[in-house]
């Protein structure tokens, strides 16, 4: 199995940074794809980022573009989504997830995920 832990979220206003941290403990982290998705109020879960295990494939989704930045610390078993310029529409539970595979950016590839952290966007 393969615990995620996320932190980082909060409650900030529009314009504002956050950085999501995801820790990952488990049998493997460095070889696989690691992924943040998030579910806003009325919304389906939404694929957000993706990274490869190596850092080389990288996803955004559009609306996020230029905004928000994921990375990963393969020593520390820890992803970030940094997240710049925030917007009413960015609020959401935002998840990490583990994929089985090195590299992919398809949602349905992703499993174990985690409990979520909440960030919200005032106006």
């Amino acid at each position: 199995q393969v615990q995620l832990v996320e932190s980082g979220g909060g409650l900030v206003q529009a314009g504002g940074s956050l950085r999501l941290s995801c820790a990952a403990t488990g049998r493997s982290f460095s070889t696989n794809a690691m992924g943040w998705f998030r579910q806003g109020p009325g919304n389906d879960r939404e694929l957000v980022a993706t990274i490869s295990w190596n850092s080389v494939g990288i996803y955004y989704v559009d609306s996020v573009k230029g905004r928000f930045t994921i990375s990963r610390d393969n020593a520390k078993n820890t992803v970030y989504l940094e997240m710049n310029s925030l917007k009413p529409e960015d609020t959401a539970v935002y998840y990490c997830a583990w994929s089985r595979l090195p590299s992919t950016t398809f949602k349905s590839d992703f499993g174990f995920w985690g409990q979520g952290t909440q960030v919200t966007v005032s106006s």
